[in-house]
């Protein structure tokens, strides 16, 4: 979306009265949310005068002028690692996949995250091998995160997209076969999913189009053969409890909410980790 002032600046932020989409030059704090100027000069809010307080998102997250840059910054980690993927081969895909326990004959050794190499379950969230598979997550994060990191801030959507690659390589490594490797952006990209549908939700759109979305996507998550379906179940439940947190943390107590939702996410996923370690060692 572009502020309704300002046609060449980008925003994730509506007015809470009309619904237009403003930028934070022309935001108004308001007692629920932000309002537009035309709404507060024409006596329809109740807002107070930008200085007053600085702007925040729906989470409670600072507004910033590029509601981008994490993302970008996302998407350029992913492009180094493709393209040093497709300089070094399969060697450096064995090393960094989501793999449970199996022998590497090229290696020689035995590998995985039971073998005590845990960064696979970070590492393989950003990995991709094929080209199309690699434009397709970079697309839904483009999209997607275009949407919802404007809404988060970039702190909170930073913890978005990492629990959520997290929760989808626990779940891959809690259900699938030990010696199955899986890579990709798809748990991050489906997190962004799940964020979406619970911002749309709060934000009292149209559901529909955006549950067709999630079916469509689901559809084919269970239908193409090979797609690591934990990862994608994995990401979008956590992306959807955690956004859910996020945005429906009382504002007395905001930041100790949302905080202590990433806090048990991530110990849920220790949790998981570790019994399955205990499981195949």
């Amino acid at each position: 979306m572009h502020c309704y002032r300002h046609p060449d600046v980008e925003t994730g932020i509506r007015c809470t009265r009309c619904e237009k989409p403003i930028c934070p030059e022309c935001m108004v704090s308001a007692s629920v949310g932000f309002q537009c100027p035309d709404c507060v000069r024409n006596g329809s809010g109740t807002g107070h005068a930008p200085h007053a307080n600085t702007p925040r998102t729906v989470a409670g997250g600072r507004v910033v002028a590029d509601g981008r840059l994490v993302t970008k910054i996302l998407i350029a980690i992913n492009l180094a690692l493709f393209i040093a993927v497709q300089a070094a081969g399969t060697q450096l895909v064995d090393q960094l996949d989501m793999i449970g326990h199996a022998y590497n004959p090229a290696l020689d050794e035995v590998v995985g995250v039971a073998d005590g190499e845990w960064y696979r379950l970070i590492t393989s969230a950003f990995l991709h091998q094929e080209a199309a598979h690699f434009v397709f997550n970079m697309l839904g994060l483009w999209v997607i995160g275009g949407i919802v990191e404007p809404e988060l801030g970039r702190i909170r959507y930073i913890a978005l997209c990492l629990l959520s690659g997290l929760s989808g390589s626990a779940l891959v490594y809690l259900l699938a076969p030990e010696n199955q490797g899986a890579l990709g952006a798809s748990g991050i990209v489906f997190g962004l999913i799940g964020a979406w549908v619970v911002l749309a939700r709060r934000h009292r759109y149209d559901m529909r189009p955006v549950l067709i979305f999630v079916a469509i996507s689901l559809v084919f998550t269970f239908a193409r053969p090979g797609v690591s379906w934990e990862a994608h179940v994995g990401g979008l439940v956590a992306g959807a409890l955690l956004t859910y947190a996020f945005v429906h943390a009382p504002k007395v107590r905001r930041e100790f909410v949302q905080y202590g939702a990433c806090g048990l996410l991530l110990l849920i996923d220790l949790g998981i980790v570790l019994a399955r370690t205990a499981a195949l060692t």
